[in-house]
C-alpha cells in the first residue's frame, strides 16, 4: 500500500468521523431543545429512589446521545449543590447503560438501508427552512442529524470497505492481527477514547473496522477488550471537569471512574479466564456472516454492540446495591481540604457551573433560583442599613459597604454567566427568561446602593445632632413592615412565577407610595406649624423616597415573570 492511499483512507476516515460527530451534537443539541422542560423536571427529582435516578440517567442520556454529556452535567449539578453523590452515583449507572444505543446505531448503519437514511439530511433541511416555529425547525435538525450520522457512517465504512484479496486489505489487516496481548488492547480502547474524550466515537472506528471485514488482534475476545478500554477511558472527560470544581463534584467524576474501573476489571476477569466467550456466546446470538437489512456479515458488529450493551447493563445491576459504598470510597479519596468561607459567599452565584451550559434550560433554572438568593442578599443589606439608622448606628456603615461591592462582584459573575447562556440553545421561553433577568439583576442592584444611601442618612442623623419624633419613627416602621411584606410577596411571585399575586403586589406598593406622600405631607405640615426642625428635611425626605424607591425595585422583580 502506497504512503498516498494510507493517506488518504486515514483522511477518509477523518472526515467520516467528524461527520459522524457534527451529526451527534446536532441531534444532541436539538432534542434537548424539544425535551428542554422535561429535562429539568427529571433531573430535579432528588428522592432516595436508586431505580428512578438509574432511569433518569438513562433516560437524559438517550436524550443527549452522551454519557460523556450527562456525568459532566452531573458533575455540574453536584458542584452546584443541587444534586447528592448517592443520587449522581446512580444516575451515572444510569448514563452508561443509555450509551449503549448508539452501538446498536453504529452496528447497523453498516447495512444497505442506510443509503435509504441520507435523505433525511435534505429532509431535514428543507424542514427547517420552512418551518416557521421553533419546535418545527427543531424537529426539522433531528431529522437532518440523523442522515448526518448515517453519511458519516458511510463514509468511515467505504474508507475501510476493500476487496478482501486486495493489497490494502492484508496490509491493514497484518497491522491490525500484530497486537494480539489483551492489556494493550485495553490501553489504546483507554488512549484513544481519552483524547478523543468520545468513546462513541471510538465505538463507531471500531465497528466500522469489524463491519469492513478487518480482524482486531487476531479475533476471539480482542476487540472486546478495546470496548472495555473506552468505556474506562470516557471517564477522562469527567475527570477533567471536575478540575477546580467542588470536593464534592471531585468526587462524582472519581466515582464515575471507579464504576467504569471495578467493571471493566471484572469482564476482564471474565474474558482472560472465557476465551470463548465471544465465539461461544455473542455468535449464538448473531452468527458472524448474518445478513441484515441486505447486507452480509454484520453480525461481528452486532456482537460488539450485544457485548457493550451486557457490559453496562450487568455491571449496573451488580453495582446498584452499592451506590452508598461508591460514595463513601469517593469520599475518603477525596479529601475536603478547602478553608471554610462564610455562607454568604458561598451560597450565591459562586458555584455558576458552565458544565450546566451543556443543558442551557437546566442552567437557566438553577440561575434563576440563584438570582431569587441574591434578592434575599440585597434585601438583607437593606434591613440592616435601616436598622442602623434607627439604631443611630454607623459602625455598621463599613460592614455594608464591604456587602455590596460582593453584591457588585455577585453582579458581574452572574451578567458573565447570563452572557454565555444566552448563545446557548434556548427556546423562545428561555431567551425572555433571559432577558428579564438582566432586568432583575439591575434591580437587585439598586436596591443595595439605595441601602448605601441609607447609611449616609445614618451618617447625617448622627453627626448633625438630628432629633425626630417618635410618631416618625413608628410611622417610618410601618411604612418598612410594608415593604418587608412586599419584598416577601415579591419573592414567592418571582420563584414560582405566580402571575395571580401581582394585582396584590401593585395594591401594596401603592400603598407604600401613598404612605410616602403622607409622610412628606405630614412633615412639611410640623415645618409650618414650628414642631419640627428645617435641618431634618434633608434626611427625611431623602431616606423616604429612597425606601419607596426600593419598592418600586421589588416590585419590578415581580413584575419580571410576566416576560413581555
Amino acid at each position: 500500500m502506497s504512503p498516498i492511499q494510507i493517506i488518504t483512507i486515514i483522511m477518509q476516515i477523518l472526515g467520516g468521523m467528524g461527520t459522524f460527530l457534527i451529526g451527534m451534537k446536532l441531534l444532541s443539541e436539538n432534542i434537548m431543545l424539544l425535551a428542554h422542560g422535561k429535562l429539568r423536571s427529571m433531573l430535579s427529582k432528588t428522592a432516595d429512589n436508586r431505580f428512578a435516578n438509574v432511569g433518569i440517567g438513562t433516560v437524559v442520556t438517550v436524550l443527549g446521545q452522551s454519557s460523556a454529556f450527562t456525568t459532566v452535567m452531573v458533575v455540574g449539578l453536584v458542584n452546584a449543590g443541587i444534586m447528592s453523590l448517592f443520587q449522581a452515583t446512580a444516575i451515572i449507572m444510569g448514563a452508561n447503560i443509555g450509551t449503549t444505543l448508539n452501538a446498536w446505531v453504529i452496528a447497523l448503519g453498516g447495512s444497505e438501508i442506510t443509503v435509504f437514511f441520507f435523505c433525511l439530511a435534505a429532509v431535514g433541511v428543507f424542514i427547517t427552512l420552512f418551518g416557521k416555529s421553533e419546535k418545527v425547525k427543531s424537529i426539522g435538525n433531528v431529522v437532518a442529524a440523523l442522515g448526518v450520522i448515517f453519511v458519516g457512517l458511510k463514509f468511515m465504512s467505504g474508507a475501510l470497505s476493500f476487496e478482501r484479496d486486495s493489497e490494502a486489505f492484508a496490509a491493514v489487516s497484518s497491522i491490525l492481527t500484530k497486537i494480539k496481548n489483551p492489556f494493550l488492547l485495553l490501553l489504546i480502547g483507554i488512549t484513544i477514547t481519552a483524547l478523543v474524550q468520545s468513546s462513541t466515537a471510538v465505538n463507531a472506528i471500531i465497528l466500522t473496522m469489524v463491519s469492513a471485514g478487518l480482524v482486531v488482534g487476531g479475533g476471539g475476545n480482542s476487540t472486546l477488550y478495546i470496548i472495555i478500554g473506552s468505556n474506562i477511558g470516557t471517564c477522562v472527560t469527567a475527570l477533567i471537569s471536575s478540575l477546580g470544581a467542588s470536593p464534592n463534584a471531585k468526587r462524582a467524576a472519581v466515582i464515575h471512574f471507579l464504576f467504569n474501573f471495578f467493571g471493566a476489571i471484572l469482564f476482564m476477569i471474565i474474558l482472560l479466564c472465557w476465551t470463548g466467550f465471544s465465539d461461544t456466546v455473542l455468535a449464538s446470538i448473531f452468527p458472524s456472516q448474518m445478513s441484515v437489512f441486505g447486507k452480509e456479515g454484520l453480525g461481528l458488529p452486532l456482537q460488539i454492540a450485544t457485548f457493550h450493551t451486557l457490559f453496562n447493563c450487568i455491571n449496573t445491576l451488580l453495582f446498584l446495591p452499592f451506590v452508598k459504598g461508591f460514595v463513601f470510597i469517593a469520599d475518603h479519596l477525596v479529601r475536603d481540604k478547602t478553608p471554610a468561607v462564610s455562607e454568604e459567599k458561598e451560597s450565591i452565584f459562586v458555584d455558576l457551573d458552565e458544565r450546566l451550559l451543556r443543558s442551557p434550560s437546566v442552567a437557566l433554572g438553577y440561575f434563576y433560583e440563584e438570582t431569587g438568593k441574591a434578592f434575599t442578599f440585597a434585601m438583607n443589606i437593606l434591613d440592616e442599613a435601616f436598622g442602623s439608622f434607627l439604631k443611630k448606628d454607623e459602625s455598621a456603615n463599613e460592614r455594608i459597604l464591604q456587602k455590596n461591592a460582593r453584591l457588585g462582584e455577585l453582579n458581574r459573575v452572574a451578567v458573565a454567566y447570563l452572557v454565555k447562556l444566552s448563545s446557548a440553545s434556548l427556546v423562545l421561553d428561555e431567551e425572555k427568561t433571559v432577558s428579564s433577568l438582566h432586568y432583575t439583576l439591575n434591580d437587585i442592584m439598586r436596591i443595595g446602593e439605595l441601602a448605601d444611601n441609607v447609611t449616609k442618612y445614618t451618617a447625617h442623623y448622627v453627626e448633625d445632632g438630628l432629633i425626630f419624633s417618635d410618631e416618625f419613627i413608628e410611622k417610618l416602621k410601618e411604612m418598612y413592615a410594608m415593604i418587608k411584606k412586599l419584598y416577601d410577596l415579591s419573592l414567592q411571585t418571582f420563584l414560582y412565577k405566580d402571575l395571580t399575586r401581582l394585582r396584590e403586589v401593585d395594591e401594596l406598593e401603592d400603598e407604600i407610595d401613598r404612605e410616602r406622600k403622607d409622610l412628606i405631607s405630614a412633615h412639611i405640615e410640623r415645618l409650618n406649624e414650628g414642631k419640627c426642625q428645617p435641618q431634618n428635611s434633608n434626611v427625611f425626605i431623602n431616606l423616604v423616597g429612597n425606601l419607596e424607591r426600593a419598592a418600586d425595585h421589588i416590585t419590578f422583580i415581580a413584575h419580571s415573570i410576566e416576560q413581555k
